[in-house]
């Protein structure tokens, strides 16, 4: 297949040129922030700029990953934030439907308020804050606007590595790696991580066998923030050395103060119905990140005695 993939600079992006790349497809991967080498200039918030790009590589298929995914900086400017999470979905749709093209776009787990302990493909979105209303509002002009349209959710997203990981195993790896000894970790948030390589693995065996639609797809295991932390200081085997406290959201109001639902809890009912669930236990696809991603712990963290830290984790 040519794929083009707009907004591919991101730690989802880097599963997606690894996975479609290894599959022996052709890609096209373009972003607004050129941080590899495998990157073209496009701002898909350009009509104009985004169509030539895609027209002149005449793809198979339209993928659109790029977002704001910062809730606190969606909310401080959420004219940005539907510019870039909203706007340029129109123009994906757009170009996909005159050039009829399939479109992928990816949406999350947080377009839902969290009153449910857990929700599939039939439960009605509600979201909270502006990031969630931004991704949501994306998700209906796809769906209104495109016949071949494939809507893929993901949970609490880890991959990418150090470079590209922003989200919470990346902050925690970041924090450790700093010589932290003790973490304060939520322990009212609960969801299902999502693990980027086997996010691409699945997207991609939906395109190659024609299924289009709305799919929730996380990796198995239904989990909070605490037991992810306390999964991750495990495998890296500091369970002597890291001490972990647990505490809710309050503690962090002040610097995550953005609506968060209290579950994110996603469960991938279609994927079952069709027999193409390739999502793994989020624990065997954490211990794989960590593997694949980062090098031996024991040079990742030369931890120099206790020095406790009162890190924000959410």
């Amino acid at each position: 297949m040519r794929i083009y993939v707009a907004g591919c600079g991101g730690m989802l992006g880097e599963a997606v040129r690894r996975v479609f790349g290894a599959a022996a497809d052709e890609l096209k991967c373009t972003d607004i922030d050129i941080n590899a080498p495998w990157l073209e200039h496009c701002d898909f918030r350009d009509l104009n700029g985004y169509r030539e790009s895609v027209e002149s590589f005449a793809p198979d298929v339209l993928v659109h990953l790029g977002a704001h995914t910062d809730l606190e900086y969606c909310e401080r400017n959420p004219d940005d934030a539907y510019r870039t999470n909203t706007l340029s979905v129109e123009h994906a749709a757009k170009i996909a439907l005159d050039n009829d093209l399939p479109l992928v776009y990816v949406s999350t787990a947080g377009i839902f308020d969290g009153t449910k302990a857990r929700y599939d493909e039939r439960d009605l979105p509600n979201p909270l804050g502006v990031y969630g209303r931004s991704k949501y509002r994306g998700e209906q002009i796809v769906e209104a606007g495109v016949l071949r349209h494939l809507i893929c959710r993901a949970g609490w997203m880890m991959g990418g590595g150090p470079q590209k990981d922003k989200k919470f195993i990346g902050k925690l790896m970041r924090q450790l790696a700093a010589g932290t000894t003790t973490l304060h970790v939520v322990n009212d948030k609960l969801g299902t991580p999502t693990y980027t390589v086997d996010f691409a693995r699945n997207l991609r065996a939906l395109l190659a066998a024609g299924h289009f639609g709305l799919y929730n797809m996380v990796c198995a295991g239904e989990t909070s923030r605490l037991e992810v932390a306390g999964a991750l200081i495990d495998i890296l085997g500091l369970q002597d050395k890291v001490e972990i406290k647990a505490v809710d959201s309050g503690f962090f109001a002040r610097e995550y103060f953005a609506p968060r639902p209290a579950s994110e809890r996603l469960l991938n009912r279609k994927l079952d119905q069709i027999n193409l669930n390739l999502m793994r236990d989020w624990r065997i696809a954490l211990a794989e990140y960590i593997a694949d991603y980062f090098p031996p712990a024991a040079k990742v963290f030369p931890l120099r005695g206790r020095r406790s830290a009162d890190q924000s984790l959410v």
